[in-house]
This record gives structure tokens, C-alpha cells and sequence, in this order.
């Protein structure tokens, strides 16, 4: 399936932006890298210059949003696998922080889990209303486990001219590991594989 054309036919989209950061190292000796993808799409607001209840014109079709930047992330990791991933957005300032919130809950979530490889923890999420340029720093987790620490990271992401005030930018984020050098302790991903 076209996940993207199917977004295409349930929101007024107006573009796709992706952003890869590839890490090294973080001041210690370089290492396996850690990649970092955020993903994003900008559809109009259905809902601006209003208040409505009901806000399922946004929840019910945002299966096809979590498929289409779950696939798109996944493919900027280049084969390698997900470990951690978030999940975000910005509504401009004509709408409301619950319009962005409208887009990625559960029937959001789950097609991303499935994008990714599944997923067993809560995906962690941010949003806030704000104008077009701002960034917004999507929360890092490990995919099944919330509290392994070492996977507690973020990546900033940006679209430099959105959303505009009538517009919600909806993204994801992914990465193919944890912080570089991590050594603050706590829950590990052998732990986890342990408990299994």
C-alpha cells in the first residue's frame, strides 16, 4: 500500500520533510554510529478559527499518518533496525495544542509500532501551538521498555516555513540505538533480553 497517498486522500497535505543525523561520537572515541531520523508531514487544520468537540475528522484517518512516517523513517535508517522512537507535533497559531494531540493517538500509534518493528513501550510525545520555523525536540525511548535509560534522547526537528497558522505539522522520530557513550547506569537492553 501507498501509505503516503493514502494520507494524501484523507488530509489537505502540503509537504513531507525528513532530517538524518549520524553521530560518531560525543567527545569519547568514535564508535558504532547512532542514527537519528525525524520525519514530518504539514496538512492543513480543518478546525482553525473554531471550537468543535468532536474532533474525529483529525483521529479517525491518522492510522494512515503513523503508517506513512513510521515507513518513511524506517527507510532513512538505511536497513538498520529501530530502537527507540517518539512521536510529536506543532499546531500553528491559529489552532489548538489538542488538534496535534487528535492526530497522534492510539490509531496513530499503533500502525507506527507496526512500521517499526513493533513496540511494547508507550511512544513518548510532545506538542505545542507555535509559529512557522520553530523547532520542536521529539522525545527518544526505547521501543519496549520505557526505562532503559541509556535510549532517553531527542532530535530536534524543523520545517523552516511551516506549520503556517492554518496548518499542523505531524512527526516522528527514530533511532538505531542509544546516546553515544552512555554510562549513567540503570535499566540496560540485556536486562530487558534477560527478562524475556
Amino acid at each position: 500500500m501507498n501509505h503516503s497517498a493514502e494520507v494524501e486522500k484523507h488530509y489537505e497535505v502540503r509537504g513531507w520533510y525528513s532530517s538524518v543525523q549520524e553521530i560518531r561520537h560525543d567527545g569519547g572515541e568514535p564508535g558504532e554510529p547512532l542514527i537519528k531520523v525525524a520525519v514530518g508531514v504539514i496538512i492543513r487544520n480543518p478546525f482553525v478559527g473554531t471550537y468543535k468537540a468532536d474532533l474525529s475528522e483529525l483521529i479517525s484517518p491518522s492510522a494512515s499518518i503513523g503508517n506513512a512516517l513510521g515507513e518513511r523513517a524506517t527507510a532513512l535508517l538505511g536497513g538498520r533496525s529501530a530502537e527507540s522512537y517518539g512521536k510529536g507535533g506543532i499546531a500553528g497559531v491559529d489552532g489548538e495544542q489538542e488538534h496535534v494531540v487528535a492526530c497522534i493517538t492510539t490509531e496513530f500509534g499503533n500502525p507506527l509500532r507496526d512500521q517499526v518493528g513493533g513496540g511494547k513501550a508507550w511512544i513518548s510525545s510532545v506538542s505545542k501551538v507555535a509559529s512557522a520555523g520553530t523547532s520542536i525536540d521529539i522525545p527518544l525511548a526505547h521501543k519496549d521498555e520505557l526505562y532503559i535509560r541509556s535510549h532517553y534522547d531527542a532530535i530536534t526537528f524543523a520545517v523552516p516555513d511551516g506549520p503556517r497558522p492554518d496548518e499542523i505539522l505531524i512527526c516522528v522520530a527514530a533511532a538505531t540505538g542509544p546516546r553515544v557513550h552512555h554510562r549513567v547506569g540503570g535499566k540496560t537492553v540485556a536486562d530487558l533480553a534477560a527478562a524475556q
